[in-house]
């Protein structure tokens, strides 16, 4: 539900004018849920073809047979080889689907775009080996307000970069000022909010972080962190209690990054622990 679709058929329709022949195809949705769809993000040509179907033998015929410049598959975790006995979805299924697709791509020179799931943990849904096989990785996450485009492997180009999309009733457009739009509606002079400076790729973004400190009714005080690594933070507060003394021991401490973005910047460590003192105090 995050729009990888959604984004997918918008860079089909983008490539399409350009007179690229694409072929999207699709396990999850019919072709009226598809076309409905491309109704509300605009007007497409004739150089975009649309194909549901989930045999992969089927998809290999028709690939090699209409020689699309580009190929979307939405999702690998719909398709299934019939030499595998597994369900679609399953570890075995998934790897080896990919490597069919993976086979089209190198030996018909067709770009092809993979749609996968991810689990709870955030991981890619099937074996980690899917991600060796590819030659670019990129995670599409974030909440209902913002999306955030990230690469995560690329073989061809930069890892660092982001791209920040809000959804309309057009389709994903991009927040050309991704600062603004994380800051929109912050309170002034909240105690426990920061605003920290991240860079992503070659790009700085404003972020706030937000922290609550508070006395825990309980032996074993409560820690979470949402949009930043667990384990930091709880490095960053021994790091206040031993060198600041700023006694955290038996207090409760939930830090945030708003927007739903997820940093790994070591550049908001200092704005993190502003936060947990701002708070504290």
């Amino acid at each position: 539900g995050i729009g990888k679709s959604t984004l997918l058929l918008q860079v089909c329709r983008n490539l399409s004018s350009q007179g690229i022949s694409v072929l999207y195809i699709s396990g999850e949705e019919s072709l009226r849920q598809i076309k409905l769809r491309a109704d509300r993000l605009g007007t497409f040509n004739d150089k975009l073809k649309l194909l549901c179907e989930t045999n992969l033998e089927n998809i290999r015929e028709i690939i090699e047979r209409t020689k699309p410049d580009v190929a979307v598959v939405d999702s690998i975790q719909t398709m299934f080889h019939e030499d595998i006995s597994s369900a679609p979805g399953s570890v075995s299924q998934v790897r080896e689907s990919t490597n069919v697709l993976m086979q089209i791509a190198k030996g018909m020179g067709v770009s092809i775009f993979i749609v996968g799931h991810v689990t709870k943990e955030g991981n890619v849904a099937g074996p980690r080996v899917l991600e060796h096989m590819v030659d670019t990785v990129l995670y599409f996450e974030g909440d209902r307000h913002a999306s955030y485009l990230r690469a995560v492997k690329n073989r061809f180009g930069s890892t660092n970069e982001i791209g920040v999309f809000e959804m309309q009733s057009s389709g994903l457009e991009e927040v050309k000022n991704p600062s603004e739009f994380l800051l929109n509606g912050r309170p002034e002079n909240a105690s426990g909010s920061v605003v920290a400076c991240s860079m992503e790729g070659t790009r700085p973004i404003l972020v706030e972080i937000q922290a609550l400190v508070c006395q825990s009714n309980f032996g074993i005080p409560r820690r979470t962190a949402v949009g930043t690594d667990f384990n930091r933070v709880n490095l960053l507060m021994a790091v206040l209690e031993k060198k600041a003394g700023i006694h955290l021991a038996a207090s409760d401490a939930y830090v945030n990054i708003a927007g739903g973005m997820k940093m790994t910047e070591p550049a908001i460590d200092l704005g993190i622990c502003l936060a947990i003192i701002s708070s504290a105090k």
